[in-house]
């Protein structure tokens, strides 16, 4: 059985990833400060900012295929410390990658929609082969953790995504956020500007699995055949559980507060992606639809009792 390295895998994607594939892939995690206990797979400790940590990685785990999931994610605590993401999220993909390269190990390198400003979007969505406009300092030290991948590793695949689902924290995905507080009864904001093609993580972790599986490389978009409006998701959200989708305020994404602007048009364009699977891709439905199975089957309280 190969054996995958999969980084981040205490954060939302990295834990549903290693679950989902632990009885394809001999699964090895890395985790940074926060430990999950009762995991069914391995996970290490790392920090990334320290020195050597792409090496030590590789050494103790001598993975066969690596899934880089780690990043500084939080949008406005990247604003508020730019040095550190620009570290986290620029430099230690690169390293990563090229160090994968020499060992001649596959590297998956997870980035995001978020590189685009959300402006010129076009009819047809945005492709891998669009100019890039980051807006913020989460997206532009994305752009460049893309571009220090592909640089040092040809052969390295990056997929852009924007996905959902259950976490240890419960408050990880969107989908989470509408669904813990439309539940408790308390009032949501839905951004009716803002419109994203999102995965149900489950989704996205067949569709990543399938690019491993025949070798992919380069820029693939990852994302649903279809996309919405963030106000119509949570509404969506709030019909599919039974919950009063009256809850739900429209708004612009300007009166949400944010300290960091955002890309208000998002639609992302998957032909490529469609192309090289031969496949239709998920729709928003069958995506919630799975969402939905995985809460009736208790997925959320099996992920939330990991963090103890």
């Amino acid at each position: 059985m190969k054996r995958m390295l999969v980084t981040g895998a205490t954060g939302l994607l990295g834990i549903n990833l290693a679950l989902q594939l632990m009885e394809k892939y001999t699964i090895i995690g890395v985790g940074n400060r926060r430990m999950l206990t009762s995991l069914p797979y391995r996970l290490i400790q790392k920090d990334l900012l320290s020195a050597d940590a792409a090496g030590e990685l590789l050494r103790e785990a001598q993975p066969d295929v690596i899934v880089h999931c780690a990043a500084m994610a939080n949008i406005d605590a990247c604003e508020k410390d730019p040095e550190t993401a620009i570290r986290i999220n620029g430099a230690f993909p690169g390293e990563f990658a090229a160090q994968a390269a020499q060992a001649g190990i596959q590297f998956v390198h997870i980035s995001t929609d978020a590189v685009f400003d959300g402006i010129d979007c076009g009819a047809d969505g945005y492709k891998e082969t669009d100019a890039t406009a980051p807006n913020n300092v989460y997206a532009q030290t994305k752009l460049a953790g893309e571009r220090a991948v592909l640089e040092q590793n040809p052969h390295a695949l990056t997929a852009r995504v924007n996905f959902y689902g259950w976490s240890t924290s419960q408050s990880r995905s969107l989908a989470e956020i509408f669904y813990y507080n439309l539940s408790a009864g308390r009032p949501m904001k839905g951004f009716t500007d803002v419109f994203f093609s999102t995965l149900y993580v489950e989704n996205l972790v067949e569709l990543l699995d399938r690019l491993i599986e025949k070798n992919a490389s380069g820029l693939y978009h990852v994302f649903s055949a279809e996309s919405q409006s963030k106000y119509a998701f949570g509404v969506s959200i709030a019909e599919r559980f039974g919950l009063d989708a009256g809850l739900i305020t429209p708004v612009s994404w300007k009166e949400g507060g944010l300290a960091a602007r955002r890309s208000p048009n998002l639609i992302m364009n998957t032909d490529k992606l469609r192309s090289f699977l031969g496949t239709a891709l998920p729709t928003q439905v069958e995506c919630l639809d799975r969402f939905y199975r995985s809460f009736q089957a208790g997925l959320p309280e099996r992920i939330h009792g990991f963090a103890g």
